[in-house]
């Protein structure tokens, strides 16, 4: 090994700056850095840190050359990453104060900068913008140091999204009534309204002695209550109050306040003290708040929709809700809450769709068949993660009629599905490719035709019925008669209970897909075609992980949790054993979600296909990084379901 004197740090600041973490310095911090970097020559197979060993207060930056990152097992030498030109190796060790879990060898002749960060870590610890890299890049066994720096912090500055990094900014939080306008149940409408006006009030809230809320009365309930003469104006509250109440925790950011509104279709939600309704009311946040504190406002759109009458309505506001998405993403909100957003703008304009769909078959003498019926979305959208309009996926399932009835319900409910279909492409969703649609009359069925359907798919387990099962085992229902989904659930778990042998061909379909890396770090790109030299983040990152979140959950008898990252958090509650991997697999799932909807957004498109050399440095670590648990989980897969000894 031969270390070479520190002579060049104009030359090592110029190389440094365009890598994170030293990107992300201030100019002053990283020349001072740069002035103490030593260069390391190493030579091919030489070692440069042992597994085990107590590290040095000392990272690694590879120059020039490549550094392989080995675990030894008993006398076998394990790849687990290589490092080329630009990488950072030797950080975990020194965030958690632990051993190297790892060693570090050269493959072929390599320098390397060696930063010594002794005098550098109180700096680091409190720059937010290195602490988000660090999580970021090093997820594994950072999970403690990451909820250090990020409490409170939701939000980033989208003006301040620069060479793919993002600079943070302190999240806002609401701002409540301190002194909330309360009144008893007892007292007349009358009386109450009065206070409202006097304090210029759009909400009361109604409280028991304990002054904890069991109702609430709003400016509409008035309106539509009293002013129409429903009800007399000296009855007490309680005749028209809306109850029980919809409460929140005071301490709460308004992507929180959003959320709940949101699912609850409320305007107004009430504070306490604990968040529950057994605690004193402490304030009220109306949709108004929400809308001067951030004027683009989920709730409102949602809103918006279920007003809305033509196709062109609701396709600009589908359109606005991309623009919200945008905001989203640039500012770093979490990829949970976003998907969670869009999935509630999707159902509301997939329902409007269907109800306009229904109407206009009604003023038509279009006569429906007096049976239930319930709309199933599929795919990504059936697992709450369409944040961009891409294709349609949706089945219909209608409940069982007597055998001279069949032909009637089925033609209403297809024409019915043709209709959506129609004007679902009018809103910007593009008509399947594959056809797996409501319209088609194979995916258009009674409760006990989709039984034999999905009986047949897990008892006669061939290729194309397992195909089939990728897409169909995904669904959820949006409107209509939920109970008939349920049914339907039941039916499937039972079937895979009787036949089990159908989960190990569900997990061999798994590891169908090729790795996303090849085998000296590059992203495996399509070779020829239209996306020649693009990367397919669906088919190579996002579906092994969806895949195999499919079948573990089905293993576990676990039903109707769809989407694939709450499949994998409520895994990593089944499994302790493998929480980790489980809890890493969600975080590099929420990563690719982000990213594709970022690509989509920057090229008009799905977001599925990009060249990987457009990706700044830190977009393609963070990447990189989250293809890790992939690998890990399909040897899980194969073990768990052997399916070395299938062909």
């Amino acid at each position: 090994m031969i270390r070479m004197a520190n002579t060049i740090s104009t030359r090592i600041h110029d190389y440094l700056k365009d890598y994170p973490p030293f990107s992300l310095l201030d100019p002053h911090q990283l020349a001072e850095l740069s002035a103490s970097v030593t260069v390391q020559y190493c030579r091919p197979n030489e070692v440069i840190f042992r597994q085990g060993e107590k590290p040095e207060q000392r990272i690694f930056v590879v120059r020039e050359g490549a550094v392989q990152m080995v675990r030894q097992e008993d006398d076998r030498e394990i790849l687990v990453e290589q490092c080329d030109e630009g990488d950072v190796f030797g950080i975990r060790p020194l965030i958690n104060e632990d051993n190297y879990a790892l060693t570090a060898k050269a493959v072929e002749e390599t320098l390397l900068y060696v930063v010594n960060v002794e005098k550098y870590r109180e700096t680091w610890n409190a720059n937010p913008k290195i602490a988000h890299y660090l999580a970021s890049s090093f997820a594994e066994g950072l999970r403690r140091n990451y909820d250090t720096h990020f409490k409170n912090r939701l939000f980033l500055d989208q003006d301040r999204y620069i060479d793919g990094h993002f600079h943070l900014v302190e999240v806002q939080s609401l701002e409540y009534s301190k002194a909330p306008v309360t009144c008893p149940s007892k007292i007349p409408i009358q009386i109450a309204a009065g206070l409202m006006a006097r304090e210029e009030v759009s909400s009361i809230v109604v409280v028991d002695e304990k002054q904890h809320p069991i109702g609430i009365i709003t400016d509409k309930d008035l309106r539509r209550k009293v002013a129409t003469g429903l009800v007399p104006i000296h009855q007490p509250v309680e005749q028209i109050m809306a109850h029980p109440v919809v409460t929140s925790k005071k301490e709460m950011t308004v992507a929180d306040a959003q959320m709940d509104m949101v699912k609850h279709r409320i305007h107004h939600l009430v504070m306490t003290e604990d968040g529950t309704p057994d605690t004193p009311v402490v304030g009220v946040i109306s949709e108004h708040d929400l809308l001067v504190v951030q004027g683009n406002n989920p709730a409102v759109m949602i809103r918006e929709i279920r007003r809305s009458r033509k196709a062109a309505e609701l396709k600009n506001i589908r359109q606005q809700a991309e623009s919200l998405l945008q905001k989203y993403l640039y500012q770093e909100v979490s990829i949970s809450y976003i998907s969670s957003v869009m999935t509630e703008i999707n159902d509301a304009l997939i329902t409007q769709v269907i109800r306009l769909c229904e109407e206009t078959m009604e003023e038509e003498a279009v006569k429906p068949p007096g049976v239930p019926y319930c709309w199933l979305t599929l795919g990504s959208e059936g697992r709450e993660e369409q944040l961009l309009r891409t294709d349609q996926d949706s089945a219909l399932l209608f409940g069982d009629v007597p055998e001279e009835e069949y032909p009637a319900a089925k033609a209403y409910f297809l024409t019915l599905a043709g209709r959506v279909s129609t004007m679902l492409n009018e809103c910007g969703f593009d008509y399947c490719p594959g056809d797996m649609m409501a319209s088609n009359a194979k995916w258009c069925l009674s409760l006990s035709e989709w039984k034999e359907q999905f009986g047949k798919w897990i008892f006669e387990p061939i290729p194309e019925a397992i195909l089939h099962c990728e897409i169909f085992f995904d669904f959820r229902p949006v409107y209509g008669d939920s109970s008939l989904a349920a049914a339907l659930t039941d039916h499937i778990f039972e079937s895979v209970g009787r036949q089990t042998i159908f989960l190990s061909f569900l997990a061999k379909a798994a590891l169908q897909n090729p790795a996303p890396l090849t085998f000296f770090r590059g992203f495996v790109v399509e070779r020829s075609g239209e996306h020649k030299d693009e990367f397919d983040i669906k088919a190579r990152a996002m579906m092994p992980l969806a895949d195999a979140a499919r079948v573990l959950i089905l293993s576990a008898r676990v039903g109707r949790i769809n989407n694939t990252i709450k499949r994998f958090e409520k895994l990593a509650e089944l499994e302790p054993s493998n929480a980790e991997l489980f809890q890493q697999a969600a975080d590099s799932y929420g990563i690719l979600m982000r990213y594709r909807a970022l690509q989509g957004i920057r090229n008009r498109n799905s977001g599925r296909y990009f060249n990987p050399s457009e990706l700044s440095k830190m977009e393609r670590i963070n990447l990189r990084n989250s293809f890790q648990p992939i690998q890990e989980l399909q040897s899980l897969l194969n073990m768990r379901y052997q399916l070395a000894y299938m062909r």
